[in-house]
Formats: structure tokens, C-alpha cells, sequence
């Protein structure tokens, strides 16, 4: 374990290290994402044999979801970075001529990450992106419970950054909880919300600033005017892809009654499309991170009835892609994030009632539509609030960089991507530049015979 010592004497560093001004230089942070994306590509097959090692993610899998996005993220941070760093200029009032007004972004200083273990890769790297972008040193916490992934993460970090720079400190409850006592700039944390309200009061005692990237439960509302086919292929995907273990996943479906049976039949072909009739033997499909998550999602499956699925092997934390039926409300699947791959179905037959039903619990990270009826689109974007909307495909908008990410309530605070990122981890300061030139002494004492001239003059 670190020694609280050793904690503080990092943090200590890194607060030297961003007041020497080296992490202002446009050329600097340029140098150093460019830097991080050939640290990644050099370290491709590493990265992606850890992430099989800790969840039994394909090549494929890997690479879509924790490498290239992240090569993309870099790409586009370092070609647009000159011009988010400008200053905004803005218009000043008549009384406050002759003058200048302009919004700078600046550095907040050192940042705590502390990343989850569901995509353990890709989520720690895509906020130290922001991170790095806007000017700032950071401390890196990742998950002890996606190990392999985690000490690949120490190797490239540590052995190419100076660590008074960026820092990978690998560790347990305890190890964050050090970190948590120290006083950060920013805290980024990915969880859930049970975590982020232990992050967010640890923070409180700091003043600190957080951006919590948390979840819920993420309905899938399907409408009867859709593509059947192409709708369960999409539903399939987003929900089984890392065996069910995102935060954007599907949680539960809400289909129309005059669809649903038709839907059913076609989400189980496609699931026996892609996994095969045994996904256990299936080199695309995934496996639940440890015992302890295996343990929990077993204990939903008494919910309903099974219709797909439910095979469990304990031994390697598996669990086949299983779809339940005859879901009421009040089941103990609907009362928290799954998180893993198990899909219940509820019915609906007008879509105001599932609105209802959403929007009596808490507000999600993501709520998606199947529909081509755009006054159903329109009724999903105006009559319910979330983190963000998925209109006839499921986990996509997160591959979308120029979308800020991030959830409303309980399912998050806050948000990233892009110029999200590099607003995140910046401080917008406000600037007013006057001359000395054009002083009507007006506004100074004494006031007397004054007023009438400031109402005549600026009303």
C-alpha cells in the first residue's frame, strides 16, 4: 500500500511542477498527446491482451471501444487546441468605453482521475486527454479489479511522463482514499453512484470541483414503426457488447405491444447470429469481471421469466446473454443498474405511458428510441431528461467526439469529449482591459448633482 506520506509528497511535486508554467506551452501539451497516442500504439497488443486477461474482450472489442476512440480523441484534440485556447472576446457596455472584455481559458492545476474497470483503458486515458489539453498535471487512480489493464497503465504512463507531470498510483479503497484527503484542482471520477457520492463529499471538504461520470438505468423505448431486423441487431450490440458491462447500455427494453412478440424472435436470432448457439464457445462474447459481480447478476435472474439464456459457469464469472419476461416494476432487476448481460422487457401501449414510467425514477445516463415517427422523437427529447438521447441505435452517441458526455442526477455531473473535455478541465477567467484615456469622473465621489447626469447619459 502507498504510503500517505508518499501521496502527499506527489501531490506536493505536481502542484510545483504546474506552478514552474512548463504545462502553459501550446507546444508542450501538443508534444505530450502526441506522445500518448504513440505510447498507445506501441503498446497495442499489451493493452489489448490485458483487457482479455481481466474481461475476456476480443481483439475487436478492444480496439473499437478502448483504442481507437481514443486515437481519434487525440487526433482531434491536438488539431483543434490553438483555437480552443484563444481568448473569446465579448462586448462591454457604452459606460465601460474605452475597453476590452475577453473570456481566457486557463489551467485549473492538478487533477485526480479515478477511472472504473469496465473499459479500464479507454476511460482512464480519454479525461487525462482533457487533462493534458487544457494545461494541467494529473494524478491517475485506476481500478484494482481490472489488474492486467491497470499495471499496463503504469507502465506506459510511468515509465515515458515524469511522474511531478502525470502519475499512475495503483491501489485499493485505501489508496483512494488518501488520494481523497489530499486537495486537488479537479476530480474526475467514473462509477457508480453509490462511489461518486463518497467522491462528491470527500470533495465538499476541499471545495473541490467534480465531474462524476456515473449511469442508471438507460431505458429502450421500441416503437412498432420501425425496422424489426435491424432494430434487434442494434439492441444486441449495444446491450451484450462487453458482456453487458457499459455504462450506455440498454438496461431494459420497453416495447409496443403490437411488436413485441415479433421483436423477441428476432432479438434471440440475432443473438445466436452473433454468439453462435453456444456463446460460451464464442471468441466475440465477454465474461463479468470478478466472483463478487457474477454473484449479483445471478441473484437477478429469479426475476420473471427467462426466454433466452440464463447459463451460468461459475468458474469463469459467465453468463450467457439472457432476455426475461413478464417484468413487473417492483422486481428486483428494475431497482438498480444491471450492468451486466441480462435484458428484462416491460410493455407498453401508449408511449406516454412509458414516459411516465421513466420519468418517475431517476433521470439516466442515456434513454434511446426506436422509431420513425417524429412526433414519438420529438415527445422522447421534449418529455424526458437525460444524459443524453439515442434515436434508432444504442451506445453509438458515445463515439460521437464532437457530443459532450455525461449524465443529469443521479446518473452524473458534469461532462466530457472533445472541447468538453478541455472545458472541463479548464477555468474560464474573465477579463476587462480599460485604457487610461476618456475619464468622465462620473462614477467617482463626490456624487452630488451626478445622478441626473448617469440617468440622462445611461439610463
Amino acid at each position: 500500500m502507498l504510503q500517505t506520506e508518499n501521496v502527499q509528497t506527489i501531490v506536493k511535486e505536481q502542484n510545483q511542477y504546474f506552478l514552474s508554467g512548463k504545462t502553459y506551452d501550446i507546444e508542450f501539451r501538443q508534444e505530450k498527446l502526441k506522445q500518448l497516442k504513440q505510447l498507445i500504439i506501441d503498446h497495442e497488443n499489451e493493452i489489448v491482451e490485458a483487457l482479455y486477461k481481466d474481461l475476456g474482450k476480443c481483439h475487436f472489442e478492444s480496439y473499437l471501444s478502448e483504442i481507437r476512440i481514443i486515437k481519434k480523441e487525440v487526433d482531434n484534440t491536438i488539431n483543434n487546441l490553438r483555437k480552443w485556447v484563444k481568448p473569446h472576446y465579448v462586448s462591454t457596455p457604452i459606460e465601460q468605453f474605452p475597453a476590452t472584455a475577453f473570456i481566457q481559458p486557463q489551467p485549473k492545476g492538478t487533477i485526480l482521475i479515478i477511472s472504473p474497470w469496465n473499459y479500464p483503458f479507454s476511460l482512464t486515458i480519454m479525461p487525462l486527454i482533457g487533462a493534458i489539453a487544457a494545461g494541467n498535471c494529473s494524478i491517475i487512480k485506476p481500478s484494482e479489479l481490472s489488474p492486467n489493464t491497470s499495471k499496463i497503465l503504469e507502465q506506459i504512463i510511468n515509465h515515458n511522463y515524469e511522474e511531478s507531470y502525470v502519475k499512475v498510483i495503483q491501489g485499493g479503497k485505501e489508496t483512494s482514499q488518501q488520494l481523497l484527503k489530499e486537495k486537488f484542482d479537479h476530480i474526475f471520477f467514473t462509477g457508480s453512484p453509490s462511489i461518486g457520492k463518497i467522491i462528491m463529499e470527500a470533495a465538499a471538504k476541499q471545495l473541490t470541483p467534480v465531474t462524476l461520470e456515473l449511469g442508471g438505468k438507460s431505458p429502450c423505448i421500441v416503437d412498432k414503426n420501425i425496422n424489426v431486423k435491424e432494430t434487434a441487431k442494434r439492441i444486441v450490440w449495444g446491450k451484450f457488447l462487453n458482456a453487458g458491462q457499459s455504462c450506455v447500455a440498454p438496461d431494459y427494453l420497453f416495447i409496443n405491444q403490437s411488436i413485441k412478440s415479433q421483436l423477441l424472435e428476432a432479438i434471440k436470432e440475432v443473438i445466436k447470429e452473433f454468439y453462435g448457439e453456444d456463446p460460451s464457445q464464442s471468441m466475440d462474447y465477454g465474461r463479468i469481471i470478478n466472483e463478487h459481480h457474477f454473484k449479483r447478476l445471478s441473484t437477478l435472474l429469479a426475476s420473471g421469466n427467462i426466454i433466452l439464456g440464463g447459463k451460468l459457469i461459475p468458474e469463469e464469472n459467465y453468463i450467457s446473454p439472457t432476455i426475461i419476461d413478464n417484468i413487473t416494476p417492483d422486481c428486483p432487476i428494475m431497482e438498480d443498474e444491471i450492468f451486466g448481460p441480462i435484458l428484462p422487457i416491460l410493455e407498453y401501449e401508449q408511449l406516454e405511458e412509458a414516459i411516465t414510467f421513466i420519468n418517475k425514477r431517476p433521470k439516466p445516463l442515456a434513454i434511446y428510441l426506436f422509431s420513425n415517427d417524429r412526433k414519438q422523437q420529438k415527445m422522447i427529447l421534449e418529455k424526458t431528461r437525460s444524459g443524453g438521447v439515442g434515436i434508432n441505435d444504442t451506445v453509438m452517441q458515445y463515439g460521437v467526439l464532437t457530443l459532450p458526455f455525461g449524465g443529469i442526477g443521479k446518473s452524473g455531473i458534469g461532462c466530457y469529449h472533445g472541447k468538453a473535455s478541455f472545458d472541463t478541465f479548464s477555468h474560464y477567467k474573465s477579463v476587462l482591459k480599460r485604457s487610461f484615456w476618456l475619464e468622465t469622473n462620473l462614477r467617482f465621489p463626490p456624487y452630488q448633482g451626478k445622478l441626473k447626469w448617469i440617468k440622462r447619459l445611461l439610463g
